[in-house]
């Protein structure tokens, strides 16, 4: 048996071997971003190492105390530990579920849009706010929600309203970042779905239109089962970022008066790390939120592959 599976190995790398001589083209083009994912992916690992020490600039890394997990039992057992947790998961569970229904809904209207001048403008329109910066887009979101003058306001005030501090309210903090963030991102994130649909064939809907298929009964059996493997991948990628809020826009909209419920894991590891200068302790919250999503990821992964035999691996 050892022996077969010796011969076994020695066969794969004959064949891989052969594979790379034969297509070696292919091998060069992926050589660049093979060395790009080493040096700024696989190399910065080493720095890891840094949450199970004391660490100390002056005595580097291979200097520090090993301390284990120590700061891993400090961040569970932080005041804070809940807070983060709980508006990190929420504020990605509401994004999640606002805007991935919005962009498959978005994609499914234009695919059936026969006008195509009128279709180049939507995307054209639906496309442009991912272009715009995050800190450009806050900017704006300021401007529209300012307590003097700010559109939001000047609205209020015709329907008879007060006017009122839009980012001084905490309970409208998670609001205005989901739907400013679904504004900003819906039209690019439809591409995929836009293109999986138009990877259906044409002749599925003319043998339905002959049945009698109005475009409701097209939709539900013949676009949404053909883009489902990619909706179902679509899923699970999000799904692995759950608690993976984009720290810039979070730490642009936060004030004083919001903070309780817009303290999330990336900013709070920016504010331990780098303000309180609290390497080790940033470096375990931030592993434990990798790790996290890693196992999230899996079992996502895993659920789709039994129900529909779709999966990333």
């Amino acid at each position: 048996m050892a022996e077969f599976g010796t011969v076994g190995r020695k066969s794969k790398g004959k064949r891989l071997l052969h594979n790379i001589l034969t297509s070696w083209e292919i091998y060069v083009l992926l050589l660049p971003t093979l060395v790009y994912y080493i040096i700024f992916a696989y190399l910065p690992m080493y720095g890891i190492r840094i949450a199970f020490t004391d660490f100390n600039p002056i005595l580097g890394i291979e200097g520090s105390p090993w301390v284990g997990l120590k700061h891993f039992k400090r961040f569970l057992e932080s005041p804070f530990f809940w807070q983060v947790i709980r508006n990190t998961l929420r504020i990605s569970i509401y994004s999640i579920a606002a805007s991935f229904p919005l962009a498959i809904i978005l994609a499914l209207i234009l695919n059936y849009q026969r006008n195509m001048a009128f279709k180049r403008i939507v995307q054209t329109i639906s496309y442009a706010p991912h272009f715009i910066s995050t800190v450009v887009m806050v900017g704006m979101l300021q401007i529209f929600c300012s307590y003097d003058g700010g559109l939001f306001n000047i609205v209020r005030e015709m329907l008879g309203a007060e006017p009122i501090n839009f980012f001084g309210v905490a309970a409208l903090f998670d609001h205005l970042y989901v739907w400013s963030g679904v504004w900003q991102g819906l039209g690019w994130s439809a591409i995929i779905y836009i293109s999986a649909l138009s990877s259906i064939s044409p002749e599925l809907h003319e043998a339905a239109i002959v049945d009698g298929a109005n475009i409701w009964k097209r939709i539900w059996y013949i676009d949404l089962p053909g883009i489902a493997p990619t909706v179902i991948t679509m899923f699970i990628l999000n799904s692995g970022s759950v608690l993976s809020v984009g720290f810039e826009k979070i730490y642009l909209m936060q004030n004083a008066q919001n903070s309780t419920v817009s303290e999330v894991i990336s900013t709070y590891v920016y504010k331990q790390g780098l303000l309180k200068t609290q390497y080790s302790y940033s470096a375990a919250v931030g592993l434990f939120n990798s790790v996290v999503n890693f196992v999230v990821l899996l079992i996502v992964n895993t659920i789709a592959n039994k129900i529909n035999d779709t999966s990333l691996f």
